[in-house]
């Protein structure tokens, strides 16, 4: 069964989310989007995504705090959360890590290297 997969995308930044979702889509990638922590956490509880690209630097709710409130539904404990940040990786990863991160991909995103790092946690 080769069903499409929902991606939930969170980025406070247009071009960057307007530019990373037109690709996911041609990679063949339902894509919903979110612009704050607040709005990721509502998405994610109301579409139920397969996977969310969080990026840390969000308004109103940061991404590591909307990854520990979207962690404490039962839904979503399992679900793939691939931090997106422009820190340093080896300053954020012990952080992102005990939000409740999967994975971590800097900025600016290595599309190839990401969707490679989507399908190993999309696998079925």
């Amino acid at each position: 069964m080769n069903s499409i997969k929902r991606v939930l995308l969170v980025d406070d930044f247009d071009d960057s989310r307007f530019s990373l979702s037109k690709l996911l889509e041609i990679e063949g990638y339902e894509v919903i989007e979110a612009t704050d922590g607040a709005q990721a956490i509502e998405r994610a509880l109301t579409d139920k995504p397969d996977l969310i690209l969080m990026d840390l630097s969000l308004p109103v709710i940061d991404g590591l705090s909307a990854t520990r409130r979207i962690r404490q539904s039962d839904a979503m404990k399992r679900v793939p959360i691939i931090a997106l940040t422009a820190q340093d990786l080896a300053d954020i990863q012990g952080q992102a890590k005990d939000a409740g991160c999967t994975d971590y991909a800097a900025k600016p995103i290595d599309f190839t290297q990401l969707i490679d790092m989507m399908a190993k946690y999309l696998i079925q």
